[in-house]
């Protein structure tokens, strides 16, 4: 792996999931490819590696490989989904492919991994679960609140804990939506068409956190 300074703006880089996703290859490859110094990475002080969106632009070009959706299609719906548990988001996964919907969807299994490519995927609607170890979901959308990007994303938390639970766990921000488990499915994608319907219009924009639309 390359070694060089840490650079200025992470929107430049992102995490090796992330990397996997662009390139439509599986994380090991891109590991892999990181450590023949074809892509371009760095680690933080946490031991999380960072991959140059550059160079992995220009791998996609010396490999031939056709660009992911998401750097050809400003239409679709960018989705993260941060969950620790495996079945959860193998579920979540399943019920995305099987849905006529034109969503581009990143499943991440920690909150610092979320954290981390945030910046750079630019999601439009956030889930997440509350209970995670590490940095879990209450710090991860209370270290997101100050971000720029936070007001233009809307937040749905999903969560087995009651109100009551969830107000003595740690402060939500206004406007989060709570999807109890067991997860309705169908809620959700009753949430997503409802964004697309607000696409329509030249003028319109996303719900956000701060003003929210349902289903």
């Amino acid at each position: 792996m390359s070694h060089k300074a840490i650079p200025d703006s992470s929107d430049e880089y992102c995490g090796t999931s992330y990397a996997a996703k662009l390139l439509n290859l599986s994380v090991g490859t891109v590991q892999t490819l990181v450590e023949k110094n074809e892509l371009e990475a760095w680690k933080t002080q946490g031991g999380h590696r960072r991959i140059s969106i550059q160079s992995i632009r220009d791998y996609q070009n010396r490999a031939s490989l056709a660009p992911n959706a998401m750097y050809q299609d400003g239409k679709r719906l960018k989705v993260m989904v941060v969950e620790d548990d495996d079945l959860t988001r193998t579920m979540f996964q399943m019920h995305f492919d099987q849905w006529d919907l034109s969503i581009d969807t990143t499943i991440t299994a920690s909150a610092v991994e979320a954290l981390l490519d945030i910046s750079v995927l630019k999601p439009q609607v956030l889930l997440t679960d509350l209970r995670m170890p590490g940095i879990d979901g209450v710090e991860m959308l209370r270290q997101l609140n100050t971000h720029p990007l936070f007001a233009q994303m809307s937040v749905i938390v999903i969560t087995g804990l009651s109100d009551e639970e969830i107000a003595a766990y740690g402060e939500l921000p206004q406007g989060t939506h709570v999807l109890r488990k067991p997860i309705d499915m169908g809620w959700l994608r009753g949430y997503f068409q409802a964004m697309f319907s607000l696409r329509q219009g030249p003028k319109r924009r996303f719900p956000t956190a701060q003003s929210p639309v349902m289903p």
